[in-house]
């Protein structure tokens, strides 16, 4: 099942239409002069893009109309986990909530507001967590939002089906609104969110399939050698793409086996769960490795160095996975699989991952269970 996590700031875009420039302060005062609240309707034509796949997700929300009463309406199989303190809802609320849900574990975050309400989400949620925003509030300066409310429900859809879907890092941005009540833009940059982005095939050579993934693979491990830190240790996992990336440090590579790779040198070769687990507990370690092609298994095919303790030591923020978007799309849409030998920690490594498939170019790929 995808989980979404799901907030709506039910007080976003109020002050637009009775001419406030903005809702940060002014609720009240809106209603008052007679605005209805959208943010919710605009949310349920996000949401009504997910009717057709409710047997695929559960929803995990806010009580009352920061959420809960629309996907209730709407039929879809969810959980409510956060009762906001007040009614009006505060930005306090978002916040809170963000991080009750992360909690609670979720895939993507979809929220509907505005700048503000980005802003919010920016300051709770980690980095790993992707998200993406309704457009509901009256200013949109922010990089996080989807066209439209069903571009929005649309590209959510593609995720919970399985499609392949880029991410990229996107600006949060708002506006003084009191500056901007006497008509003076002053906008600031106060962070960025993960976001998904409709995938774009862009060919940058004009040859062969097999010369053209060649110049792809080129181009991811560059990216990876790139990123690479001193003093930080990296497990080097099995396979031909993680090859590549040796080959490119200029480092002898066990095609079959896992080395440890530290500052640019070869720390320990061929490596097995014991001494590996030796080499990363309490040590900042990062695990690199591939899937099988064809396949989709990441772990417990090929890879049994990567013990479960192994695993669990280096943590799952830790681990780079990397393919090219051919290799993904051999998959047919199916899972990425993890056969570690342990069930519990096979389920906690479930659920969207990023997965680098070119130089700073990734999309976010299921890990999970097959269907059967």
């Amino acid at each position: 099942m995808f989980r979404l996590g799901f907030i709506v700031n039910p007080l976003a875009g109020l002050g637009g239409s009775v001419g406030l420039k903005g809702s940060d302060g002014v609720a009240e005062q809106a209603l008052a002069l007679g605005a209805e609240p959208l943010a919710n309707q605009r949310s349920e034509t996000a949401l009504q893009q997910l009717l057709p796949l409710k047997d695929k997700l559960v929803i995990k929300t806010v009580t009352g109309s920061m959420g809960q009463q629309l996907v209730a309406a709407l039929g879809f199989e969810h959980q409510s986990c956060y009762q906001p303190r007040s009614e009006p809802t505060t930005a306090e609320d978002t916040e809170a909530a963000a991080k009750a849900l992360v909690e609670a574990g979720i895939d993507l975050l979809l929220f509907a507001g505005g700048d503000g309400t980005a802003r919010n989400i920016c300051a709770a949620l980690p980095e790993q967590v992707t998200a993406l925003g309704i457009p509901a509030g009256c200013k949109i300066h922010s990089g996080v939002y989807a066209i439209s409310p069903m571009a929005a429900g649309k590209l959510v859809a593609s995720l919970v089906r399985g499609e392949l879907v880029s991410m990229r890092q996107a600006d949060v941005m708002d506006i003084d609104e009191q500056a901007f009540r006497q008509g003076v833009v002053k906008a600031r940059r106060f962070g960025e969110l993960s976001i998904p982005a409709a995938l774009q095939y862009v060919q940058s050579v004009k040859m062969g399939g097999r010369e053209s993934e060649e110049l792809v693979l080129d181009d991811l491990v560059a990216w990876v050698v790139s990123q690479m830190e001193p003093d930080v240790r990296y497990v080097m996992g099995s396979g031909s793409t993680v090859a590549a990336v040796m080959a490119e440090l200029g480092l002898d590579n066990t095609l079959l086996g896992v080395d440890v790779v530290e500052n640019g040198a070869i720390l320990a070769k061929d490596v097995t769960a014991a001494q590996l687990l030796e080499l990363v507990q309490g040590r900042e370690t990062k695990l690199i490795i591939t899937l099988i092609g064809g396949q989709g298994h990441v772990f417990g095919r090929g890879n049994q160095q990567l013990s479960p303790a192994v695993i669990r030591a280096i943590g799952r923020d830790n681990i780079w996975l990397i393919a090219t978007k051919a290799k993904l799309q051999q998959l047919q849409g199916r899972p990425l699989l993890s056969d570690s030998g342990d069930a519990a920690l096979d389920q906690q490594l479930q659920g969207l991952i990023p997965v680098l498939t070119g130089y700073n170019d990734y999309v976010m790929y299921r890990l999970g269970e097959p269907d059967l």
